[in-house]
């Protein structure tokens, strides 16, 4: 099997004493995507700053390529940087604004057409040139980010928050985008609070928490491993609940997702009952229920429990978040 394109050993970097990565081992190979989860304040950015050469490690080792990106250029050049913030000139056309970012890449000005209708092709953007980044949706900027990355070709490419704040319709798109930067080859790295998103686009996931990956793999096997256990359980109200409707449901395991008529619980929840006898004990203590979904476990359950296993201790507000669905 081949080396990998990144490799972490043991590395660590830390802010005021306190250690923001906190010995992390990682690799990564040419055409493969890893998904990395973890709530706010995790270590994710951080992480993905050591691998782009943004900074460097206090203790241990980045390499990409077989080379320290921070120490050295080439190691760099071969990194594509799509950070969450929109990173472009709103005045400028799209064209235009890739014309300064292949020029900031070091291609020459004979290559630098060619390099700019390349990007556009590749995130599907043409259509867009002559238009000013500042009144393209919100969608069509991030793509224009995105190609912005791809000017020196890299072989590795850093997203963070990809979708963040944008509609179905461009989060497919950017997934689309994605999915071709995978099929020629190119390594992927992207940080996302969607466990959605994660499921559709990874290869591999790690989750990570206070600086630490805390579970780390392919995600077919890990869910795989997950799914020989308990199912997962969903309860649907038919009205919000009030407070002693609400302390049963929280007894029994289950906590609000995003819509409050939607109720979910771990998967060691409810053990030991199906789904009809599930609903009548909640009925019996004046819970609104409609119905009780029962299923496989899905991403958000193998985080939990990736956390759960590891005795990461998440602030009670953080806590309610990660049962939605999606980590914010």
């Amino acid at each position: 099997m081949a080396e990998p394109l990144v490799r972490l050993a043991g590395a660590v970097l830390a802010y005021r004493e306190r250690r923001v990565v906190d010995r992390v081992d990682l690799a990564l190979r040419a055409g493969e995507t890893l998904a990395l989860l973890g709530p706010n304040g995790a270590g994710k950015t951080s992480l993905m700053r050591l691998i782009a050469g943004r900074l460097a490690p206090g203790a241990g080792a980045v390499r990409v390529g077989g080379q320290d990106p921070f120490r050295v250029r080439a190691a760099r050049r071969a990194i594509g940087w799509v950070p969450q913030e929109i990173a472009l000139y709103p005045r400028l056309t799209v064209a235009e604004n890739l014309g300064v970012f292949a020029q900031l890449a070091g291609i020459g000005r004979r290559r630098r057409a060619q390099a700019v209708a390349e990007a556009m092709a590749v995130t599907d953007i043409a259509a867009m040139e002559a238009r000013p980044v500042g009144l393209l949706s919100g969608g069509y900027q991030r793509r224009v980010n995105i190609a912005a990355s791809l000017m020196g070709c890299p072989a590795l490419v850093l997203l963070d928050e990809p979708t963040q704040g944008v509609d179905l319709v461009a989060r497919a798109a950017i997934h689309a985008v994605l999915g071709r930067l995978r099929a020629g080859g190119t390594a992927i790295l992207v940080a996302t609070h969607d466990f959605a998103e994660a499921e559709r686009l990874a290869d591999r996931v790690a989750f990570m928490a206070q600086g630490r990956i805390v579970r780390e793999g392919a995600l077919a096997d890990l869910l795989a491993q997950l799914r020989a256990g308990a199912p997962e359980h969903e309860v649907a109200l038919s009205l919000p609940p009030g407070p002693p409707a609400e302390a049963a449901l929280r007894r029994a395991g289950f906590a609000p997702s995003q819509t409050p008529l939607v109720w979910r619980a771990a998967s060691r929840a409810g053990q030991g009952l199906d789904g009809a006898a599930l609903l009548g004990a909640l009925r019996a203590q004046g819970v609104p229920a409609s119905e009780v979904r029962v299923r496989a476990p899905g991403l958000e359950a193998l985080y939990l429990d990736a956390l759960h296993d590891d005795a990461v201790v998440l602030r009670p507000a953080e806590a309610l978040r990660l049962t939605g669905g999606a980590i914010r």
